[in-house]
């Protein structure tokens, strides 16, 4: 039986951060929605120190890939060893490392090796090498703020105490295509889901001073993908686009049920995008005003979705009692 021909590509970059910062970005898998744009989440299954299974949703060209990667982390080589597997595509594996090098004291090189049996790699004579030339991109761009990402990272939550059941909340934030009808200020919804639990949502919102809801879309007919998890009580979200000074903003609704009652909370992760900071708030405005402005605005829209998913749920109790 012939063997099977293995397609391979390996790429080396210079990367203007230090080689344990680049490091720990590739490490810190959970953290990739909001570092490296194809990412909508990243789930860690296990992880014993060294090595681990994770689950990843990525978005490109208008479609949400699923992927189980197992990886085996060696800091002290500053390496790692990764097999991905597309669920839908049995077979369909691609393995491979990155490996990073101090270049100086604040510099690095780091390298990407794939080798894949998909007959896609042979498409074109660098079919594979252009994937991880982008994937190369996208890490170095996100690796050279590294200097910068305590000023332009931010994470906050809001939450709210419902008295109602946790099925009627979970029904209210995830039928997007109803909130024209539910929230005063969605004009109009648009919802695919290409696969049950999987939503590509774009909204269009009335110019009100609360704004859209968080995690659903942004004024102007935007776009954001969400995962749906109705045994976990979570909905996963991330805008593919988002406007002014945001780079990223990746979040997550959660149902959180204890002995008393149930805790809604809508968890936020955003990465500013300094070059727009000035143009969007105006002249000499800083990074510190960006944090406050995209604080307040989330934090807003948040209450005003949470408020109502609790009136929703709360309603046909009070009509029982």
């Amino acid at each position: 039986m012939p063997s099977q021909r293995v397609h391979s590509a390996r790429r080396t970059v210079s990367v203007a951060a230090p080689a344990h910062v680049v490091y720990g970005m590739l490490a810190d898998a959970p953290r990739w929605p909001v570092l490296l744009p194809p990412y909508v989440h990243v789930e860690r299954m296990d992880f014993d120190g060294a090595g681990e299974t994770l689950l990843a949703w990525e978005f490109e060209d208008g479609r949400v890939r699923s992927s189980r990667l197992r990886r085996t982390l060696r800091p002290q080589a500053r390496s790692v060893d990764f097999v991905q597997e597309d669920p839908a595509w049995p077979g369909d594996t691609v393995a491979g490392s990155w490996s990073v090098e101090p270049d100086g004291a604040e510099r690095s090189l780091v390298t990407l090796r794939h080798e894949t049996p998909h007959p896609y790699a042979a498409a074109g004579p660098d079919g594979l090498g252009a994937d991880v030339d982008e994937q190369l991109a996208r890490l170095r761009e996100a690796a050279e703020r590294w200097d910068r990402l305590d000023e332009l990272l931010l994470a906050f939550e809001e939450r709210l105490r419902v008295d109602g059941p946790a099925e009627l909340v979970y029904d209210f934030l995830y039928r997007v295509e109803d909130w024209p009808e539910l929230i005063p200020h969605v004009d109009d919804s648009s919802v695919r889901e290409d696969r049950p639990g999987t939503q590509v949502v774009v909204l269009d919102t009335g110019a009100t001073e609360a704004g859209p809801p968080a995690g659903s879309g942004e004024a102007g007919g935007s776009e954001t993908v969400r995962l749906c998890f109705p045994h976990a009580g979570r909905i996963v979200f991330k805008e593919t686009a988002p406007p002014g000074p945001i780079a990223a903003h990746s979040g997550e609704w959660s149902l959180v049920p204890d002995e008393s009652g149930l805790t809604v909370v809508c968890a936020h992760r955003v990465l500013l995008r300094e070059e727009s900071v000035e143009p969007t708030l105006g002249a000499g405005a800083l990074p510190v005003d960006a944090r406050r402005h995209v604080r307040e605005r989330l934090g807003r829209e948040s209450r005003e979705t949470l408020r109502l998913a609790k009136w929703h749920a709360e309603s046909p109790v009070r009509r029982l009692r």
